[in-house]
């Protein structure tokens, strides 16, 4: 009895892993369009539409930075980078884990080139980035907590 009583559940287990599956595929794809509307958001150097992507209490973590946190904070550093520089990148998603029903982490590279406005140097651009998503009482995932470090090579 014990056994069949094993095999039950561990059919239940299988059946149930298999909606999980489904339910992280589906929140995978909304993530996906996160950081393509992210991406484009770099490019086009529109804090608005990067702050449509993030939480209320989201932390923006910059290279050589101290943490800015909250909708203001946030919005105030990007408005900052999109004065000095212009990017032209392109991200490549290495993994998106949904940890939780409510958490999930992405881990991407950045590459392609940066031009700083005030004296239109232009030069590479790439980078390593770990996002973390957490999905709102809305349903739609936003980034609560964004960090990236440089994969250029130091300056010679």
């Amino acid at each position: 009895m014990k056994t069949l009583s094993n095999a039950i559940v561990a059919a239940a287990l299988v059946s149930g892993a298999g909606s999980a599956v489904a339910a992280q595929d589906f929140d995978r794809t909304k993530i996906e369009a996160i950081l393509s509307t992210y991406e484009k958001a770099l490019n086009e150097s529109s804090a608005d539409t990067v702050m449509t992507l993030y939480a209320n209490d989201g932390v923006f973590m910059p290279q050589h930075s101290l943490p800015n946190v909250g909708k203001n904070a946030v919005r105030a550093a990007y408005s900052h980078v999109f004065q000095a520089i212009k990017l032209n990148i392109k991200f490549t998603i290495d993994e998106i884990l949904q940890v939780s029903p409510e958490w999930a982490i992405a881990r991407t590279r950045s590459a392609g080139f940066v031009t700083v406005n005030a004296t239109g140097d232009k030069g590479p651009e790439a980078n390593q980035e770990l996002f973390v998503f957490q999905k709102q009482e809305s349903g739609e995932w936003k980034i609560a907590r964004y960090i990236f470090s440089t994969t250029n090579p130091p300056r010679q």
